[in-house]
C-alpha cells in the first residue's frame, strides 16, 4: 500500500511578523521582543534578543579567520503572548471591525488595535 504525500501543513498562528510578543514559558520567560520571522510550518517564531545560540563558524577562504556568530533561534508559538506597550500587560486577542467596516486584531485586556 502507497500512502500519497500530502503537502506542507501550515499551522494557524495567533502572532504575525512585526508583533510585539512576551514569553510566557522557558528559559527567556519574561523576555519581551518584537516577531522577526514566523515560521507557520513549524508553527514557530524568532523573537528579536530571545533564545539566543552561539554557532561556530569555519573560515570559508584562504586567510580568512573563523568566527563565533550569536543568533536567535525558533521558539514555539504557543510560548508567546501579545504585550501591550502601554499598560506593560500580557493579553489574548480578538477580531473586531473599526467604523469603516474593517476587521481588525485588539488586544482583550486593554482593547488596544494591533493592525
Amino acid at each position: 500500500m502507497a500512502y500519497k504525500q500530502s503537502a506542507k501543513v501550515r499551522f494557524k498562528m495567533h502572532v504575525k511578523k512585526g508583533d510585539l510578543v512576551q514569553v510566557i514559558a522557558g528559559k527567556d520567560k519574561g523576555k519581551v521582543g518584537e516577531i522577526i520571522k514566523a515560521i507557520p510550518e513549524a508553527s514557530k517564531v524568532i523573537v528579536k534578543g530571545v533564545n539566543m545560540r552561539t554557532r561556530h563558524v569555519k573560515p570559508r577562504q584562504e586567510g580568512e579567520s573563523g568566527q563565533i556568530v550569536v543568533e536567535e533561534a525558533p521558539i514555539h508559538s504557543s510560548n508567546v503572548m501579545h504585550y501591550s506597550e502601554k499598560q506593560k500587560v500580557v493579553s489574548r486577542v480578538c477580531h473586531s471591525f473599526t467604523e469603516d467596516g474593517r476587521k481588525v486584531r485588539m488586544l482583550k485586556k486593554t482593547g488596544e488595535v494591533i493592525d
